[in-house]
């Protein structure tokens, strides 16, 4: 029994093994295994369209240097897009929701772009801190503001992602457990707040995926200021 609308966010354990490492490790079982053959079944000709597209849309605006994150960017987006949507299901638990795991991701490969532009254009990445033309006066304070800006950028993107799945399934849990109350004492607005919940159920879906894929959108954008 939940004793808090919190406690859904803490790692379960079973015998004293920690959840959250199968949580991570079987999102991988969903995914069917390429073969040899020239024609494969639909879900794969799926797989292999989105797969595509996502590349493209992704490292189109990057340049050659930049396209050897395809794979990693694309394990990525299939872990977090996975691990959001299966966290959606009944008795599960949603790694996602760990702004410790978020951060393992984020902070990594933030810092990753951040040394790819010192060494391959170290001009033009100190430039970042301090625009051409700006006055002396404003200089201190510019490079003070952007520098914060910068290493703030790895904190945003783990809270980004932690927060908008920590609401949404916080306010699918309030939202169900009204329903439950109310469905013996006033069955109309019982109805009517499990039409919102189902509502909110499809919105969860799409937000799942939308946040998987800003997250990556948001590294490849650092990527390309860098390369």
């Amino acid at each position: 029994m939940i004793m808090s609308f919190f406690d859904q966010f803490l790692s379960p354990s079973l015998l004293g093994i920690p959840l959250i490492a199968l949580a991570i490790m079987l999102p991988w079982l969903t995914f069917p295994t390429p073969t040899n053959r020239w024609l494969n079944n639909r879900l794969m000709t799926l797989q292999n369209w989105f797969i595509n597209r996502f590349i493209y849309q992704l490292l189109h605006p990057i340049n050659l240097t930049g396209h050897k994150w395809a794979m990693l960017f694309t394990a990525l987006m299939l872990f977090l897009i996975t691990s959001n949507l299966l966290g959606l299901l009944p008795y599960t638990f949603t790694p996602t929701t760990q702004l410790s795991l978020n951060m393992a991701f984020a902070l990594p490969l933030w810092l990753m772009t951040v040394l790819i532009g010192m060494l391959n254009k170290p001009t033009i990445a100190l430039g970042h801190f301090l625009p051409e033309g700006t006055p002396t006066p404003l200089v201190p304070i510019l490079i003070i503001i952007e520098t914060i800006s910068l290493f703030i950028r790895p904190l945003a993107l783990g809270v980004r992602l932690t927060a908008n799945l920590t609401a949404g399934h916080l306010l699918m849990q309030l939202i169900a457990t009204a329903t439950f109350i109310l469905i013996t004492i006033m069955p109309t607005v019982a109805l009517l707040t499990s039409t919102i919940l189902f509502l909110l159920t499809i919105l969860e879906i799409a937000v799942a995926m939308i946040q998987a894929y800003v997250f990556v959108l948001l590294l490849s954008l650092y990527l390309q200021e860098n390369v």
